[in-house]
């Protein structure tokens, strides 16, 4: 459906840039996290291993670069017809998934490289460029540590499944329109 208000309504082009790389990123990691702990030691994991963590690093700036564009950029407000016909709640979880998403895009890399310095395992970003250690090398730390990179990354995959349902949703049942706000190359 086209509305009037539809294209005032629009995300900028590098709100909708960072929105997607994001997305497909913490998908990605996800994927590939599931998968690289399942295998067992070789080459191959300690290489997955690697390429997580320099992508998780990744993940982090563009969550930051996110934020910094967010705080700096008002995004567009819910049009009329889409917030007159939600109901109270769906307003309520619509900001509270909005935040704790951005928490956790900081969240789970945060504790991930705490737990790879807890572990004694550097980061190095690229393969170029060696991050300090958030921690010091400590096991007792790092075992601690660890079940809570698993926990956050599973919240943050829920959320992100509740985001996508919720868009869906939108698009599909309510026929409002608003998943258009976001989509590349519409505007």
């Amino acid at each position: 459906m086209h509305l009037p208000d539809e294209r005032s309504a629009r995300y900028s082009a590098t709100a909708i840039a960072l929105h997607w790389v994001l997305g497909l990123a913490i998908v990605g990691m996800f994927g590939v996290g599931l998968y690289m702990t399942s295998l067992p030691f070789s080459p191959a994991r300690l290489k997955l291993y690697n390429w997580h963590k320099w992508a998780g690093m990744t993940v982090l700036t563009l969550s930051a670069l996110r934020l910094l564009w967010r705080l700096t950029h008002r995004p567009p407000p819910l049009p009329a017809h889409v917030a007159n016909a939600m109901p109270r709640w769906q307003h309520v979880a619509h900001h509270s998934t909005h935040h704790l998403l951005y928490a956790l895009f900081f969240i789970v890399p945060l504790v991930g490289w705490a737990y790879s310095s807890a572990a004694g395992f550097p980061i190095v970003w690229f393969g170029l460029v060696q991050l300090p250690d958030l921690v010091a090398p400590n096991p007792e730390l790092a075992e601690a540590i660890k079940p809570w990179h698993a926990y956050t990354a599973y919240a943050l995959a829920a959320l992100v499944v509740l985001h996508v349902a919720a868009a869906l949703k939108h698009q599909f049942i309510d026929r409002d329109g608003l998943l258009a706000r976001m989509l590349p190359g519409r505007g």
